[in-house]
């Protein structure tokens, strides 16, 4: 073992949410090791083949600097609107659409990502969603290579690739080394956890939640009356390339799997998102569910997705000839997954606080907004489809901290949120911009001599996230649409 190093704050895991707390602590002064255990940045978001932000408020501050370091390289990013779409297509168009499609349009721009509340049933909607949804996909390569430029610039962050968490110390409710597989141990007056799967706050068994919560929990009108495991869908996405010049036609299946998606009682659908240079991001709905991945663990469950893609593309082109003039050019690193275990902490976002949205919620500390959808995937989680919401709603700073641990903050899918508030509040820009306030929150920890997160102010941390242009009220203010339209051309 290394003689401990120490630092102002380690954050563990480098995805949306660890990206966001190192990059926001660097800048204000505070010495930052990022670790992440595989061999790039950007978690889901980038290995995993989420290469898009989906509509949604929430994206200003740290998203929007990083989409504007993305224009600077060529097809590196873009702004699409929604095309066809199974759900809008009548008996008469057969077949429909397997799912949505999603297409590159120049007259966008990022400000008209900015939002996803408000659309009616889905039988009214199609004309809703053409004018107000619209997404942002970008090329994973280039997205995780200036995650790391950027950080890189601050001077003040050091960043551990290839190197996993292994154990941890604390005294006295504070964390106080970490030890890695490095064989390294590091020493911070502060914490952020941002791995999928919460691993530093469950070294400290603080308390956590799998599964879905039985209504009596929290009062929530979509969760079941009784506990279940389910977990949203899981998702290995693919990419599909032009053939080029080589004549359309049907990809062979790998030797042993069959044509037929045997794993779902109907062929199952799938968002079709264009890429800036034509390209298309295949993310079927799901591939696996949520339960059955995290039982069988990610190599098992990664191979066994691997091998469910091949027969769900080569079903597309049979079914769709379109898809005969593409092939499948690249497999996501990792596997998409939408759910795991969650933070109960200090304050749990549920049900209500969607419902009840920014204009009647009553938290002081809220540090990010969200409208995404009550979205979930797959058969196996008991709740069906889409519930759209009438407005954006908050996120407490408390769904950041847990109850048994003063320096440690969890900022990623599994913050202190119920199982139905996180099928909403999962999206990547929103785990960014949680990142943010966490990083914002040690920085203003270390300069007032605090011990405690829980400690910091939240008007000071609402202030000096609104400095650092993260959007924290709803409507929109002029100041803000200026900033986007401005800060754009």
């Amino acid at each position: 073992m290394s003689p401990a190093r120490d630092f102002d704050l380690v954050v563990v895991g480098a995805g949306s949410g660890g990206f966001g707390a190192a990059l926001a602590a660097s800048r204000q002064g505070c010495r930052v090791l990022l670790i992440e255990k595989c061999d790039s940045l950007g978690g889901n978001a980038a290995r995993g083949g989420v290469n898009n932000w989906e509509p949604g408020v929430g994206g200003t501050g740290i998203p929007f600097e990083l989409y504007k370091r993305l224009r600077r390289t060529p097809l590196a990013i873009g702004i699409y609107s929604f095309g066809r779409h199974r759900a809008w297509q009548g008996p008469e168009v057969d077949p429909v659409f397997p799912g949505g499609e999603l297409v590159i349009d120049p007259s966008r721009h990022y400000a008209d990502s900015l939002r996803r509340f408000g659309a009616p049933p889905l039988a009214q909607a199609e004309a809703f969603r053409r004018e107000h949804w619209h997404g942002v996909p970008y090329e994973p390569e280039v997205y995780a290579a200036e995650m790391e430029a950027m950080l890189a610039e601050t001077g003040r962050c050091t960043v551990w690739k290839n190197t996993a968490f292994t154990g941890a110390t604390a005294e006295g409710g504070c964390i106080t080394t970490i030890t890695t597989s490095s064989g390294e141990t590091v020493s911070a007056g502060f914490f952020v956890d941002a791995t999928a799967d919460i691993l530093l706050a469950r070294h400290f068994d603080c308390r956590t939640s799998l599964g879905q919560e039985p209504r009596s929990r929290y009062d929530e009108v979509s969760a079941p009356r009784e506990p279940t495991d389910r977990l949203n869908g899981a998702t290995l996405i693919y990419r599909v390339s032009r053939r080029g010049k080589s004549a359309p036609g049907i990809d062979p299946l790998p030797l042993g799997i069959p044509e037929a998606c045997w794993w779902s009682e109907k062929f199952p659908i799938a968002a079709c998102t264009q890429y800036p240079n034509g390209d298309f991001n295949i993310n079927a709905l799901p591939v696996m569910a949520g339960r059955e991945a995290h039982d069988l663990g990610f190599a098992r469950a990664y191979a066994e997705c691997h091998r469910r893609i091949h027969a769900h593309w080569h079903h597309f082109q049979s079914v769709f000839p379109e898809f005969q003039a593409f092939r499948l050019s690249w497999i996501a690193h990792g596997l998409g997954v939408r759910e795991g275990p969650r933070l109960v902490g200090r304050h749990v976002l549920t049900e209500h606080d969607l419902i009840a949205g920014i204009s009647r919620q009553t938290h002081a500390d809220l540090i990010a907004l969200a409208d995404h959808a009550k979205d979930t995937h797959g058969a196996d989680t008991g709740r069906a489809g889409c519930g759209e919401l009438e407005e954006p709603y908050g996120v407490p700073f408390r769904c950041l901290l847990p109850i048994e641990l003063d320096n440690l903050a969890v900022a990623c899918r599994g913050a202190s949120f119920s199982s139905v508030a996180a099928s909403s509040c999962r999206l990547s820009r929103t785990m960014m911009q949680l990142g943010q306030a966490a990083g914002t929150a040690v920085a203003h920890a270390r300069a007032h001599g605090l011990t405690a997160l829980a400690e910091v102010d939240p008007q000071a941390l609402r202030a000096r996230l609104t400095e650092a242009r993260v959007e924290l009220t709803w409507p929109r203010t002029p100041e803000m649409l200026d900033y986007l339209s401005r800060e754009e051309d």
